[in-house]
C-alpha cells in the first residue's frame, strides 16, 4: 500500500495500557504508530519481504533470491518500502543478514527515508567478503562499494536497482 493518496482517517478506542504497548512496539520497529499499525493490519508487503529474505537461507537459490529481492526493493516507493521492511527478516547466516540489511539501507537512502531500527542490530562481518575472487579487483571493490555494504565488510560493485 502506497503512502500517497491517503484521504481517510480511522480511529479506534484502546485502553491507556494498550496504547502504551502499541507505542513501545512502534518505537522498537522504528516507526510511527500509524505506520506500525498499518504494517500489522495490512502486511502484504511485509510478508513479501519475509518470503524473499527466507529464500536467502536456501543455499542453492540464495543468489537468485538476492537478485529478486534487489529488483523488488528497487520497485517500491518510499511508503511501500517503509511498510515492507518494518520488521526484521527471519534468521539468516551473518553474511546474508548483513547483505539484506545493507540492501535495505541503500534502498531507504535512495528514497530519503530512515532505515529501520533492526538494521542497526546486525553486527558487521568480522572478515571481509569480496564480490569477486580476482585479487586485481579488490582495490576497486574496496573503493566503489556502497557505504552500507562497506560498513558491513561486504565489498561489491552493484547495489539496489543495478545489475552486475
Amino acid at each position: 500500500m502506497s503512502a500517497t493518496g491517503k484521504s481517510a482517517q480511522l480511529q479506534i478506542r484502546v485502553s491507556t495500557a494498550e496504547k502504551a504497548a502499541i507505542q513501545r512496539a512502534a518505537h522498537r520497529a522504528g516507526l510511527d504508530m500509524s505506520t506500525y499499525v498499518l504494517a500489522r493490519v495490512l502486511p502484504a508487503l511485509a510478508r513479501r519481504f519475509q518470503d524473499l529474505t527466507e529464500a536467502c537461507a536456501e543455499p542453492e537459490g540464495a543468489r537468485f533470491a538476492l537478485a529478486e529481492l534487489n529488483a523488488w526493493l528497487a520497485s517500491l516507493g518510499a511508503g511501500e518500502l517503509r511498510e515492507a521492511v518494518a520488521s526484521p527478516p527471519p534468521a539468516l547466516t551473518p553474511y546474508f543478514a548483513n547483505y539484506v540489511a545493507a540492501m535495505v539501507e541503500v534502498a531507504c537512502a535512495q528514497r530519503g527515508i530512515a532505515s529501520p531500527a533492526w538494521t542497526r542490530t546486525i553486527a558487521p562481518l568480522t572478515e571481509p567478503v569480496f564480490g569477486s575472487a580476482l585479487m586485481s579487483l579488490r582495490l576497486y571493490l574496496l573503493t566503489h562499494s556502497p557505504a552500507p555494504f562497506r560498513r558491513r565488510n561486504i565489498f561489491i560493485d552493484s547495489t539496489v536497482g543495478s545489475r552486475v
